[in-house]
This record gives structure tokens, C-alpha cells and sequence, in this order.
């Protein structure tokens, strides 16, 4: 069994707790990702067993700067100038209301390994790692889990927080694991409304950020009875759409593999990457409003339109963040526009594309499309390249709105200069000016201000 590769840092931290009849466990992911043979997470968690937390402040005090928000539940948080470790005790929880606020703590210092790690949600996050003499703990037998990539929770205890259900649907994803029958089948009879909007969309976020195939975890969800509390997400369930274009199936499938290939699409930039993948989930949620058999084919006309309703009754049961919210209902509701405008190339001018740019990013836009459009069943060649999107992009670049939306050129100063006195007209001009130059009339300063004095002498 390998070693982990654990910081000297740590190691010296270890020692000096060890000084003062102190033990260092390595607990939680760093330990799980290690023995599945990946890179060990940033966030290192480090459970203390034998010394109070008085004594324990004391001795970590010395290597950085200590955080102590946490503290009440025996967790410290350690800055060095080289790592952040969050430090914890044994504790021992008994539920006592609603919410995971509802719970009285206890730190126990010297409770058993066993014990304390009885609490934690799934046996693969419950494996202990001594850092001085490299012995690895594993009371219930983690690591036969991670061989057989199951995902299994421990105890009666999982039971207290409806949260782990959502843990489970992100960590089936993230680690690829099936989920054992009998938490499946734990999970389906706890109850989630008592969860707060904030810890239902961390358990989202963490689905989309660091999963490479978010679809694993949606397809949990349905396994779990998550979807009976977003009723927009049960609503994809069996909606048909026309097999010549979808033959993958219903909407629901076709959202499942529009997640993963917009997962791979994201950038690195949790703000983008979100909007992106809070658009690519919701994307469809027209399409069950709309959706009929028309002249002998399954069709969802105006679903772009009609989904942006649901889709912010949806995100608004998760999340207050107004930016978010708006710019994922803006993307539903053009979704469609890169294959259209493709479509009419021909017919349509440059107004139209920068039009575009007032109401939405573009390069995000084909993002979403380009995963929209790779999110079937396709062929090898018509998965070398999303044409429609790759047009588009290069259609913004030349009238240099690809980046940036369009701004207007001529300004209340400029008609000042002129004579104009300050009143409604100025307004009016401006606004007739701006539509001229989304036509592409103007498209610099000076060329702006001569179209104003041509209007003002007219």
C-alpha cells in the first residue's frame, strides 16, 4: 500500500502535536483521492486526537496565522505561508431540531478513531491516515469500496442531514461510483425541504465544477427521489422529441449528455462555467410546455421562449444571486439563435448579429449551442465541428462585437457641442442614432458625429 505524499510542513505539525501526546489523522478526500490513484485535494484535513483545543490553538498558533471561526465545533483553520490545513477533534452529535444547525456538539479528544469517523457520510470518505507512522485506518472498509467503486454510507447517523442525499447525487459523479442499493434506498425516504437554498446549490455547484460527467449525477438524482423537488428537471422525464434530429431519445436523455459536453467546454472560471452549466441543464425546460405532434413529427415551437419562466422558478428556489439567474434565463431564451441565424445567413445583415450582442455574450452563447448541438446521437463527421457556432463567432469578430456588446458612438456631449439644448430630444436623436449605427450606417466617432449633423440639418 503506497505511502501518501503528505507536505514536510505537515509533517513538522504532526511532530509538534505528537509533543504534546497529541495524534495526527489525515481524514476525508485527500486520503480517498489518494488510494484511487489521484492527485490529493488542496483541501487537507487533519483530525486530532489526545490534546484539547486549548492546547491544540497553542501548538498550531506557531506555524501561521489560526482562523478560528469553527472553533465552537472543535475546527481550526491553519494559514502558512505555503498551505492552508483545516485541523478538527473528534466530536460526538446528537440531532436535536431541523437544518444542520440543528445538532449538539460535543468534542471528545478521546473518543476512538471508529467512533468519530461513524459519523461521516460514505465509507470511502471515513479512511484515516496517521501521518508519523503511516498506518492507515479503515473501520469500514473503505477502501474494498473504492476497489469495487461504490458508494455506501456508513451508518444510522447519515440519516440526521437530508444534505448527504445531494452528497451522494455529486459524489456518484465526481468519483464515478454506483450507489449501494441500500443508501439508495435510505435516501428516497428523507426529506429535503428543510434544506436552505444556499447548501442545495453548493451541492450543485460542486456537481458541475469538478464532475467530469455531470450526467452520472442527475441520473442519481432520479435513482435517489431528488427530482420530486425540482419539478422542472421530472418535467424533461419522457417528453419526446423527433428522432431524426434527437434519436438519442427524450429530452431528458438529450439534457444528460448536453451536461457532459458542456462540462467539457468549461474554461476554468467559476462564474462563466456555472452560467454555462446552470444553462445547459435548464435549456430545455420549454420543451414539456410546448411539446406536440404537428404534420407527423414531434415539435417544441417557441421552447426557447417558453423555458425561460421555469427556468428561473427553478433557480430562484436556488440561488438569490440576480447575475446568475439572469444571465442563465438570457441564454435559454436565445439558445437557439446560432443554428437559426446559420440558418438564414443569406438573408440576414450585420444589425442583426450586433442586436445579438445587446442581449447576450456571444462566445458564451455558442458555448451552450455547441453543446446543445453535440449532445445527440451523432455521427464521426458531424462531430467534427459545431459549423453554425464557428460561423457565428466569426461573424461577431468582423463587425467587432465577439467580446464586447456594441456601444453607442454619438453622446448627449456631442450634441450639446452642436447647439442642441438639453431636453427630450437629445434623447430621441440618440436613440435613432444608435439603431443607425447597429445598421452598420457609422461605425466611428467622427463618422457618428457627422451622421448627427446631416439629421440636425435635415
Amino acid at each position: 500500500m503506497s505511502l501518501l505524499p503528505v507536505p514536510l510542513e505537515l509533517i513538522k505539525i504532526a511532530k509538534a502535536v505528537a509533543k504534546s501526546n497529541g495524534r495526527s489523522l489525515l481524514v476525508g478526500g485527500a486520503v480517498r483521492d489518494h488510494f484511487m490513484g489521484r492527485n490529493i485535494s488542496k483541501d487537507i484535513d487533519v483530525e486530532i486526537y489526545g490534546m484539547s483545543p486549548e492546547i491544540l490553538e497553542s501548538v498550531l498558533g506557531k506555524f501561521g496565522h489560526l482562523h478560528a471561526v469553527g472553533k465552537s465545533f472543535g475546527v481550526l483553520k491553519l494559514k502558512t505561508s505555503s498551505a492552508e490545513y483545516d485541523f478538527s477533534l473528534p466530536r460526538s452529535e446528537s440531532k436535536s431540531g431541523k437544518g444542520h444547525r440543528g445538532f449538539l456538539v460535543t468534542n471528545d479528544s478521546s473518543m476512538s478513531y471508529q467512533k468519530a469517523a461513524s459519523r461521516r457520510d460514505f465509507t470511502v470518505n471515513s479512511i484515516g491516515y496517521d501521518l508519523l507512522t503511516k498506518e492507515v485506518l479503515d473501520p469500514f472498509d473503505g477502501l474494498g469500496d473504492i476497489k469495487h467503486k461504490v458508494l455506501r454510507h456508513i451508518g444510522p447517523s447519515f440519516a440526521e442531514d437530508p444534505l448527504r442525499v445531494l452528497r451522494a447525487m455529486q459524489f456518484s459523479a465526481r468519483l464515478e461510483f454506483e450507489i449501494a442499493a441500500e443508501t439508495v434506498e435510505l435516501c428516497n425516504h428523507l426529506d429535503l425541504t428543510e434544506l436552505s437554498k444556499e447548501r442545495i446549490f453548493e451541492e450543485f455547484r460542486k456537481l458541475f465544477l469538478k464532475a467530469k460527467r455531470p450526467s452520472i449525477g442527475l441520473d442519481a438524482a432520479k435513482k435517489l427521489g431528488i427530482l420530486k423537488y425540482f419539478p422542472e428537471l421530472k418535467a424533461l422525464i419522457g417528453v419526446p422529441q423527433d428522432p431524426e434530429w434527437h434519436p438519442e431519445g427524450d429530452v431528458w436523455i438529450h439534457t444528460l449528455l448536453v451536461m457532459d459536453e458542456a462540462a467539457q467546454l468549461r474554461k476554468g472560471d467559476e462564474k462563466q462555467d456555472l452560467e454555462l452549466m446552470f444553462s445547459a441543464l435548464c435549456h430545455d425546460f420549454g420543451k414539456p410546455l410546448t411539446t406536440e405532434f404537428l404534420r407527423g413529427r414531434w415539435r417544441s415551437p417557441a421552447h426557447d421562449v417558453k423555458g425561460v419562466a421555469p427556468a428561473e422558478h427553478f433557480l430562484r428556489r436556488m440561488t438569490d444571486d440576480r447575475i446568475l439567474i439572469e444571465q442563465v434565463t438570457t441564454l435559454v431564451k436565445e439558445h437557439l439563435r446560432p443554428v437559426q441565424l446559420f440558418k438564414e445567413r443569406e438573408r440576414i445583415n450585420s444589425g442583426t448579429i450586433r442586436r445579438l450582442a445587446l442581449r447576450v455574450r456571444i462566445p458564451e452563447l455558442v458555448l451552450l449551442a455547441r453543446a446543445d448541438y453535440f449532445g445527440r446521437t451523432l455521427s464521426e463527421d458531424e462531430r467534427t465541428h459545431f459549423e453554425a457556432g464557428d460561423w457565428l463567432l466569426d461573424e461577431a469578430e468582423r463587425v467587432n462585437v465577439r467580446d464586447e456588446a456594441p456601444r453607442p458612438l454619438l453622446l448627449g456631449r456631442h450634441l450639446l457641442a452642436l447647439g442642441m439644448t438639453p431636453g427630450p430630444e437629445i434623447g430621441l436623436i440618440l436613440k435613432q442614432a444608435f439603431e443607425s449605427q447597429l445598421n452598420g450606417d457609422f461605425q466611428k466617432e467622427d463618422a457618428a458625429i457627422s451622421w448627427a449633423k446631416s439629421y440636425l440639418s435635415n
